[in-house]
């Protein structure tokens, strides 16, 4: 009885996400036409889809009513603001930065993201530290 009662409780998750999902794909659609290589993930309430547009790896998280939250395109590590490397350098002693990104979020907020074995270490745009998080 567990077990068809689990079912049951997947079903309507499963179609409440289906609901909501197709709201968020349409938006996505709208917002990158021409988008490659698409996965999305659940992102607590949220839907994060990485992708390539123009040979260009880039994510966007969406709430479930479809509007962008935030636009995340990655970066060289060479076009990171001084600050960035300094701050990785000081705090993370040995540690090397293999990816960068430029988050742009819905009210224009740009943040520069650089991950480092298994963080990312977000800084303002022009390399002051905000904070660390699990990648």
């Amino acid at each position: 009885m567990k077990n068809v009662l689990t079912g049951i409780a997947l079903l309507f998750i499963t179609t409440g996400i289906h609901a909501q999902s197709k709201t968020v794909t349409d938006a996505f659609a709208k917002s990158f036409p021409g988008a490659t290589k698409i996965k999305w993930e659940k992102e607590g309430a949220d839907f994060e889809v990485g992708f390539t547009l123009n040979g260009q790896g880039m994510s966007a998280v969406y709430n479930g009513k479809g509007d962008l939250m935030e636009k995340e395109v990655e970066i060289k590590v060479s076009e990171l603001p001084a600050g960035v490397a300094a701050y990785v350098k000081e705090h993370y002693k040995g540690a090397k930065i293999t990816d960068a990104a430029r988050i742009t979020k819905a009210n224009g907020e740009v943040n520069i993201e650089a991950g480092i074995k298994g963080k990312d270490i977000l800084f303002t745009a022009d390399g002051k530290f905000l904070k660390e998080a699990k990648d």
